[in-house]
């Protein structure tokens, strides 16, 4: 396993180059404002080493390397939440694929719930080839998926 702290400048390609040779099981975290902004800023903080790779090989690197992203925001009154839970699916035109999976909705006078959106990830399919119990029913869409 890779487990990397946080993680906010030049290491970032460092870690990445660490979960792209095999390793299943890596764990990172960085500050961004949504998934998708994760795997910008990402790439933009690996492009702060001094190595000088191409922006998209680090594009195409952060889009392999990372298969989910789990997006926490703290709200007004200071709790901490999942906001989304995200899978990466590659790319497409030269930009990440990023299909939400899990999103939290905030309803009137109730703490809100986490909702499926109905899309199941490619990742699922690893998981289940590795011998885990993944129901495509986990990510039927609405709260009860």
């Amino acid at each position: 396993r890779i487990i990397v702290g946080e993680v906010r400048g030049s290491e970032a390609l460092d870690m990445l180059q660490a979960m792209n040779t095999g390793h299943d099981g890596s764990l990172s975290t960085a500050h961004a404002n949504s998934c998708r902004h994760l795997l910008w800023r990402l790439e933009t903080m690996a492009m702060m080493s001094d190595v000088g790779l191409p922006a998209a090989h680090i594009r195409n690197q952060v889009a392999s390397a990372i298969d989910v992203v789990v997006q926490l925001v703290r709200l007004r009154g200071g709790r901490r939440i999942v906001w989304e839970f995200a899978a990466v699916e590659g790319t497409h035109r030269g930009e990440p694929i990023v299909s939400p999976l899990y999103r939290f909705r905030g309803r009137d006078g109730d703490d809100g719930r986490f909702e499926a959106t109905g899309s199941v990830p490619r990742v699922a399919d690893v998981l289940a080839d590795r011998g885990a119990d993944v129901d495509d029913r986990l990510f039927e869409e609405g709260p009860d998926g």
